[in-house]
């Protein structure tokens, strides 16, 4: 009797699949469908015009543009970290190299709560560079730049994290190779690393840029929650929830709900890009 296929082997029975698939599908319209929908519905609640009215408000539209600003700034801060860190790691040997790989993992061990709580220690009115600032007059809790500067730290391993493994994979022939025909650093970085890694980069940045939209708790310990100054999106839909402006605060939460859609809609493209790039230079 001739063995059956090993797909078939290792193929569930549908009486074992079909729960499982129901589990997951009721997982997912619980915990995940369902409070998009109430978000979108709440914020529609009082119709279009009041939607868009909360979202034209002034307060509101200096939390869009300052959650904005502070992405613009970390998103970029933290692909030229990831790049360099990624290089460093995967191409060269030196003493330190597995403490450096532990701190690029700190922020994933430890609470954005503590980490704001760290900056308000140092750079705080009682911190330990307050009086450096003050002579300085240079603000940076309860201001824009410590709001850059908490986000960095949750949002600083995504795209060092996309590109370690994916360089490590890659190896260095080419780059070898490249330098051996004459190419300057650069050269070689821009044209044959760069073409390489580009899909893991770009995987990594969006990754990275919606953290800094959607970050909470490290922004809420240094804002100082002052409106129209420090107040991110997040910020704000607490601060209208908890004045009992309901409509208002799910009509900027339903923004930065499409903003989470959109994101993960780009990650899937992202993701598709770099399989077909992996079965291309891996065919079967």
């Amino acid at each position: 009797m001739s063995a059956r296929p090993a797909s078939n082997a290792l193929r569930d029975p549908w009486w074992l699949r079909l729960p499982l698939l129901l589990l997951a599908l009721a997982f997912v319209a619980l915990f995940l469908v369902l409070p998009l929908v109430a978000v979108f519905g709440y914020a529609f609640e009082k119709g279009v015009d009041f939607y868009l009215a909360s979202l034209a408000d002034e307060d509101a539209r200096a939390a869009i543009r300052l959650t904005l600003l502070v992405a613009a700034i970390a998103v970029p801060a933290n692909t030229l970290f990831g790049i360099a860190a990624a290089w460093l790691i995967t191409r060269f040997s030196f003493p330190g190299r597995g403490l450096l790989l532990s701190l690029i993992d700190l922020p994933f061990a430890v609470s954005p709560v503590i980490a704001g709580l760290i900056y308000v220690l140092l750079f705080g009115a009682q911190g330990l560079f307050a009086p450096w600032l003050a002579a300085h007059d240079v603000k940076i809790i309860f201001a824009v730049p410590g709001i850059v500067l908490a986000t960095i730290f949750v949002t600083f391993p995504f795209v060092a994290r996309e590109l370690i493994p994916l360089m490590q994979a890659q190896g260095s022939e080419q780059e070898q190779a490249a330098i051996t025909l004459g190419a300057g650093g650069f050269a070689m970085f821009w044209r044959v690393v760069l073409p390489k890694i580009g899909w893991g980069l770009a995987y990594g940045v969006i990754l990275c840029n919606a953290r800094a939209i959607g970050e909470f708790g490290a922004v809420s310990v240094v804002s100082g929650h002052i409106r129209g100054l420090t107040n991110t999106m997040p910020l704000h839909v607490e601060i209208l929830y908890n004045e009992y402006q309901r409509t208002a605060a799910f009509a900027v939460a339903s923004l930065l709900a499409l903003l989470a859609l959109a994101t993960l809609a780009l990650k899937q493209l992202v993701g598709w890009r770099m399989r077909r790039a992996t079965q291309a230079e891996n065919p079967p």
